[in-house]
């Protein structure tokens, strides 16, 4: 019996990383111990690279050692994503002792992720 013929291997599209500041934008705040973090797509044509990409795990990796968990929430027609980082406050803004107890930077500390993008996309995003 002959052997079955092997499709050949597909070839992965090239990627670069880019900072998802590139592809989004961002707004924080805080809800008691957890910081909240919108993220929408610059152009609605990256909303689903962002919703491939910035998952719930890639996210929780990102701010190892800062948050006690993530949660993830898509809004597909706000083309974007909302994120609950939950411990990441010390308690809360009335209470906590850190410098940004109202969790405004962690949007910023956000954008600053790099994702894979395709070279076609990367090259016409400003990285």
């Amino acid at each position: 019996m002959p052997k079955a013929a092997r499709k050949p291997a597909r070839k992965a599209p090239a990627t670069r990383l880019v900072p998802l500041v590139a592809l989004a934008h961002a707004r924080s705040g805080d809800k008691g111990d957890t910081a909240n973090v919108g993220l929408i797509a610059l152009e609605p044509a990256y909303y689903p690279l962002l919703v491939k990409e910035v998952t719930q795990a890639r996210v929780a990796r990102h701010f190892k050692g800062m948050v006690k968990g993530v949660d993830r929430f898509e809004l597909p027609n706000l083309n974007a994503l909302n994120f609950l980082l939950h411990g990441a406050l010390d308690g809360g803004g009335t209470i906590s002792l850190k410098t940004d107890a109202q969790g405004k930077v962690y949007s910023t500390a956000l954008l600053r992720m790099e994702i894979p993008v395709p070279l076609t996309l990367a090259r016409k995003v400003k990285a």
